[in-house]
């Protein structure tokens, strides 16, 4: 990728010749970006705060040998992706049996709503968000920058490391079970 397309590598670039204006640019810019995208893969918010900060001081620690490969975002993107998978491999679930059926039978419980009521615009996101919420972790993830971050199938295969037609297949599956949950 040519650095000269992309403003934010430009930028990176800068910074690793010692401009920290062009880093404080960068934080500036794509902060909010990065911390949605932690908290709605991680609904965490320590979680999200730790790996945010990770994630940025990853950046500064790469910044001699960044390389503009792909968009900065991206870039950045598949670091907390990373760091995402890194820290669930660290914190598996240690839910007792009881603790794990209280937690099962409160997810199944669905809301009671009133057949007539219509659903106000904020209802009917927060819906999407909860259906976003019950995909598994790889489906999430691949919704969430695909729509919230409205990456390419390319871009979302970057981030997440794997292949194109797998991205391809788990948005496939996660719109499926988007429409279902939402019809019910």
């Amino acid at each position: 990728m040519d650095a000269v397309v992309d403003p934010d590598a430009m930028l990176m670039l800068a910074y690793a010749r010692g401009d920290l204006a062009a880093f404080e640019a960068l934080y500036a810019r794509h902060r909010g970006m990065l911390y949605r995208f932690l908290l709605r893969s991680l609904r965490d918010p320590h979680r999200t705060d730790e790996l945010f900060q990770e994630t940025w001081s990853r950046v500064i620690s790469a910044r001699a040998r960044y390389q503009p490969q792909a968009k900065f975002s991206t870039w950045l993107l598949q670091i907390a992706h990373n760091l995402m998978i890194d820290s669930a491999r660290r914190q598996r679930p240690m839910a007792g049996g009881d603790e794990a059926e209280v937690a099962l039978a409160n997810v199944a419980t669905p809301e009671q709503e009133q057949p007539d009521h219509a659903l106000s615009e904020f209802e009917r996101r927060r819906g999407l968000q909860r259906a976003i919420e019950q995909l598994p972790d790889e489906q999430r993830t691949a919704v969430l920058l695909r729509l919230e971050q409205e990456l390419s199938l390319e871009e979302i295969a970057t981030v997440t490391g794997a292949g194109r037609e797998t991205v391809k297949s788990r948005l496939r599956y996660a719109m499926t079970r988007l429409r279902e949950v939402l019809s019910e």
